[in-house]
């Protein structure tokens, strides 16, 4: 996929938080011509994607054979990552077999799945780590690069393994949103010593596009990112440093967090469209119990200097991406970074807020 004839990409999960930058990185230079599959053309998200220009719009769900082979069919690449708080793990992990089989079937170069840390399995299949939408994505990533070595003439493939956003630390309705309290925002979280190896949604764009760009030498890749292990203690007083405003890290215990805001939805399905009788779906509680597990105990690594490799001008700490937020946010007028972390200013980043108020799949 790397000579000069345009190439054709087709995304799932280009409207969620990571596909936007993603579709963003592969058509910036007329490289690529991304065809986006969306439940909704007339979507903000979707009409955002439009003017970019170089992108269609496919109308339709991931859940649905007719639809894939349409939107495989005459694309030359693909990068496929399936909302599981959408789907729950069970549905997500059929349709990932199903997404990679039709698009060996339609004829596909390149595959693109976008993938998250198996980390029941990098735990010992201890199940005080076991995390759904993770593990999920875990199992596929690992069943597509087992079929690649048999396929990987017909049908390159890579898996793209991401993590929590940076951008969820500072955001509304996320597993660590932060408040603000008696004037100091406060992230009253499960953590412990550990940390989180937070991903830069911006970065996302530049490694998916890489991979693409370099489909002989990613045949078969597991390419896990994020800007760095982040203690949240060093987060917030990042956050000081960059604002001028104080900031606190205090860690809670499970029993504490689950009492909090984010244990409204504690009961609720971890896919918002699962089938909360089927014993197979997690709940928010469980779900979200192992992957503070997870970073507490630093069951997950990274090869940070493969990262600084493939891209030199990554975002490689958390003072970093706050500096660089809050320029940008100043610039766009949006406020200052202090000012958009306060009650009611929060941004909404995560795609699956807006789908739960309309319980699509």
């Amino acid at each position: 996929m790397n000579s000069k004839k345009t190439s054709r990409i087709f995304v799932v999960g280009g409207t969620g938080a990571q596909g936007m930058p993603i579709v963003r990185a592969l058509v910036a230079d007329g490289r690529y011509a991304v065809r986006v599959l969306t439940r909704d053309t007339a979507s903000r998200r979707a009409k955002e994607l439009l003017a970019l220009g170089n992108v269609s719009l496919l109308e339709g769900s991931f859940a649905d054979e007719a639809v894939l082979r349409e939107g495989f069919s005459s694309c030359d690449g693909a990068f496929v990552n399936i909302d599981g708080f959408n789907t729950g793990e069970k549905t997500e992990t059929y349709w990932a077999f199903r997404a990679y089989e039709i698009a060996l079937e339609q004829g596909i170069r390149f595959f693109v799945y976008g993938n998250l840390d198996y980390a029941l399995k990098k735990a010992g299949f201890d199940a005080a780590f076991r995390t759904g939408h993770y593990d999920g994505k875990g199992r596929m990533g690992e069943w597509i690069r087992f079929q690649n070595q048999a396929h990987r003439e017909r049908m390159g493939a890579a898996i793209f393994t991401s993590g929590p956003y940076i951008e969820m630390a500072i955001s509304a309705m996320t597993p660590m949103s932060p408040a603000v309290e008696d004037g100091v925002l406060t992230w009253r979280v499960p953590l412990g010593q550990g940390a989180v190896p937070h991903v830069a949604l911006e970065d996302c764009g530049h490694y998916v596009r890489w991979l693409f760009d370099h489909p002989n030498l990613a045949n078969g890749m597991d390419l896990e990112v994020a800007i760095e292990h982040v203690r949240y203690a060093d987060l917030a007083a990042a956050f000081e440093r960059v604002t001028g405003q104080p900031a606190r890290y205090v860690d809670t215990d499970l029993a504490a967090y689950w009492q909090g805001p984010f244990g409204r939805i504690a009961d609720a399905p971890a896919g918002y469209n699962a089938d909360p009788r089927d014993k197979s779906t997690m709940s928010v509680r469980d779900n979200f119990t192992g992957f503070w597990n997870v970073w507490k105990h630093d069951v997950v690594r990274r090869n940070y200097e493969l990262l600084d490799e493939i891209h030199p001008g990554r975002i490689r700490s958390a003072e970093e991406w706050l500096r660089r937020e809050d320029r940008l946010g100043r610039e766009q007028g949006k406020g200052t970074l202090w000012e958009r972390v306060q009650v009611g200013q929060q941004q909404r980043i995560l795609k699956m807020t807006e789908d739960m108020r309309q319980g699509r799949l």
